[in-house]
């Protein structure tokens, strides 16, 4: 018994003193639980709204007070004319539009009743219902208030418009993701793990005395992974195309060079990621910890970033995926062209830039 005590005892040290062995067991599962506490949440917060007040009187600035005093809203842009409102939503400065009728106080005042619309961007169906059904219950909320003071009850009556996507379907948010997700695990896992089993068996030496230099073995490595990365790609737009509606609006051309563009910079970040790995298992590892959960979770993939708390927010900017996401919606759903998204593009390559620079450099250094 005291052989099988102290052999415990010599587990439990063993345990203690890897701090590797310890962040798993510890540290994992409480930041694990604090990202999901944080991120999975339904709570609107300081979501882009933009005003369209043809009134703008007393009674629709109140209402507007409410919205911004509520927490759960701000401004992203004042409209003046409704043939903004488009342009509003391709160049992201609202994900919804609440548009006062003329006369909108007078109205209330003299027929208690009045008017007003609400314009959400559907290509996040949630996001549009969510947003749409806050407004109503502030201005419901409102209206509330007012009947208390008045003997006539009074009625708003709030209309709804869904732009890029009326019939709310759910495949419009999770076909950009869910392409988004694939190509990053598949270019970047298995990038990663081809060069991690290449050291682990020792060939990677073999060809190091080949004539071939490092950056043309990474070449000769990332090619076949590149043209496939893309073939899957091409499945994906034609199966969300013909399978389910999603439709292409923007240009085809652009979407390809776009998809090249990610593919590359997932594929670098594979090769990134094999530097430090010794092994397949902990390239595996590295590879579905470091990009599966980010991926889901901080690339507004499933959860609206707008939601998170700011330090969640920041941490969202690292996220490559993040941008390859709203490029496709933009692309796909908006149709709208390069002067809308050469921000995302240019964060895409220099994504590719730092990985490939960085890849090459400690590849050279640890095998040469």
């Amino acid at each position: 018994m005291k052989r099988l005590l102290a052999f415990i005892r010599k587990e439990f040290l063993h345990i203690f003193r890897d701090p590797r062995t310890m962040i798993i067991l510890f540290g994992m599962p409480v930041a694990q639980l604090l990202i999901f506490g944080f991120v999975i949440s339904n709570e609107i917060r300081d979501a882009k709204i933009a005003i369209l007040d043809k009134s703008n009187d007393q009674q629709s600035r109140e209402i507007v007070h409410r919205l911004l005093s509520s927490g759960y809203f701000r401004i992203g842009a004042e409209l003046e004319t409704e043939s903004s409102i488009e342009a509003c939503f391709k160049a992201n400065q609202a994900n919804l539009v609440v548009v006062f009728e003329p006369d909108f106080g007078r109205k209330l005042e003299r027929n208690h009743r009045a008017s007003m619309q609400l314009i959400a961007d559907a290509s996040d169906p949630n996001m549009a219902e969510m947003l749409s059904n806050y407004v109503q219950g502030i201005v419901f909320e409102y209206v509330n208030d007012l009947n208390r003071t008045i003997e006539s009850p009074t009625f708003i009556q709030a209309s709804y418009r869904m732009i890029f996507n009326p019939a709310l379907k759910g495949v419009y948010m999770f076909v950009p993701g869910t392409m988004a997700l694939i190509l990053m695990l598949i270019s970047a896992m298995m990038t990663s793990i081809t060069i991690a089993r290449e050291k682990e068996m020792g060939t990677m030496e073999v060809l190091l005395v080949s004539p071939l230099n490092p950056f043309q073995i990474l070449i000769g490595k990332l090619t076949p992974y590149f043209f496939l990365s893309l073939i899957n790609a091409s499945l994906i737009l034609l199966m969300a195309y013909f399978v389910f509606g999603l439709p292409i609006l923007g240009s085809s051309l652009l979407l390809v060079l776009v998809s090249m563009l990610f593919i590359l910079m997932a594929l670098s970040l594979g090769v990134l990621i094999s530097t430090v790995a010794k092994n397949q298992e902990v390239a595996m590892f590295i590879s579905m910890f470091a990009l599966l959960l980010p991926t889901l979770l901080l690339s507004g993939f499933i959860f609206p970033i707008e939601n998170m708390p700011k330090i969640l927010q920041y941490l969202s900017i690292l996220m490559p995926p993040k941008y390859f996401i709203i490029i496709l919606k933009n692309l796909m759903i908006k149709g709208i062209g390069m002067s809308y998204i050469w921000k995302e593009v240019a964060i895409l390559g220099l994504f590719l830039l730092v990985f490939m620079l960085i890849s090459i450099r400690k590849f050279k250094i640890r095998l040469e």
